[in-house]
C-alpha cells in the first residue's frame, strides 16, 4: 500500500516550523512506527535528514512513541503509537502527524517533545514515607482487592501525554489524578495523601497546563484507559488540603 504522510518539522524549540509531505510505500502488516522508519531509511539514503521521533519499546509500555495522527492522540485506535498498524488505514490515504501541542510541551525537534514535567509534578509529591527497618511482611497491611485493583488501573498511566495532547486545554489532570490515586488508595499512600495532591496540582499549573473542563477527552483518548474518577477522587483531596490549610491559618496555628 502507498500513503502521503504529511509531517511536521520543525528545527528546534526557537525555529519555525511547518508541513512536509512524503510518498512512503508501506504494507499494512507493518506498525505505523515501522512505516516511519521506511520513511526515514528512504530520507537518509536522499542525503536528507530523517524525522525526529520518540520511541522505546514498541511494546505499548514507555509511552515514548507519542504522535498526534490524523487529529487524535496515537491515531485513531485507542492505543499507543507503536501498537497501531498501517492495516487502520487505507491504500492512498493522506496522514497528517504531528508533535503533542502543549505550552508545557516544548518542542524538542520534530515529532519529539519534552515532557520532562511530568517527571516534576511527580517529584513533587509521588512518593509515600517508608520505614527503612525491617522488611514488613507483604501480608502485613490488609487491603481489599477491590482497592487493590483501581489503585493498579490507576498505576497503569504510562505517562505518555495523550491526555494532555487530546484537551483543548491541554490539561494534564488525568495525568497527575492518576499518580495521586495510585498511592491515596492504598493504607500506605495516606500520611502524604492531602500534602501530595496540593504539592502535584500546585507544581502541574506551575508548568502551565491548562484548567479541566470535563469534556473527558482525555478519557477518551488514554491507551490505557485510565478513569476520570481519579480525577475527582484528587479534586476531594486538593480541597480537603485547601481546608485544612484554611483551618490552620484562621486558627492562629500556621504562625
Amino acid at each position: 500500500m502507498k500513503v502521503t504522510v504529511k509531517v511536521w518539522r520543525q528545527k528546534d524549540n526557537k525555529t519555525k516550523g511547518g508541513f512536509k509531505t512524503y510518498n512512503v510505500q508501506t504494507s499494512p502488516d507493518m506498525s505505523f512506527l515501522e512505516m516511519f522508519d521506511i520513511l526515514n531509511t528512504d530520507l537518509i539514503k536522499k542525503g536528507e535528514e530523517p524525522v525526529a521521533f520518540d520511541h522505546d519499546c514498541r511494546e505499548g509500555i514507555c509511552g515514548m512513541c507519542s504522535m498526534y495522527i490524523n487529529g487524535h492522540p496515537h491515531g485513531p485506535l485507542q492505543t499507543t503509537t507503536c501498537q497501531l498498524h498501517m492495516r487502520s488505514f487505507k491504500d492512498g490515504d493522506t496522514i497528517t502527524v504531528e508533535p503533542w501541542r502543549a505550552k508545557a510541551f516544548p518542542v524538542i525537534k520534530d515529532l519529539v517533545v519534552d515532557r520532562s514535567a511530568f517527571d516534576r509534578i511527580q517529584q513533587a509529591g509521588g512518593y509515600i514515607s517508608v520505614n527503612t527497618g525491617g522488611v514488613p511482611d507483604g501480608n502485613e497491611i490488609p487491603v481489599s482487592k477491590k482497592v487493590a485493583d483501581e489503585a493498579m488501573d490507576a498505576a497503569q498511566c504510562i505517562g505518555c501525554g495523550a491526555c494532555v495532547a487530546a484537551c483543548k486545554n491541554a490539561s494534564a489532570m488525568l495525568f497527575v489524578s492518576a499518580k495521586v490515586s495510585q498511592f491515596a488508595l492504598l493504607p500506605q499512600g495516606q500520611p502524604e495523601r492531602k500534602e501530595r495532591a496540593e504539592r502535584m496540582v500546585a507544581q502541574m499549573d506551575a508548568e502551565g497546563f491548562g484548567a479541566c473542563t470535563n469534556t473527558r477527552a482525555c478519557e477518551a483518548e488514554c491507551p490505557k484507559d485510565i478513569k476520570i474518577t481519579n480525577i475527582a477522587r484528587m479534586n476531594r483531596d486538593y480541597f480537603g488540603a485547601m481546608l485544612s490549610s484554611y483551618e490552620v491559618q484562621t486558627s492562629g496555628g500556621g504562625d
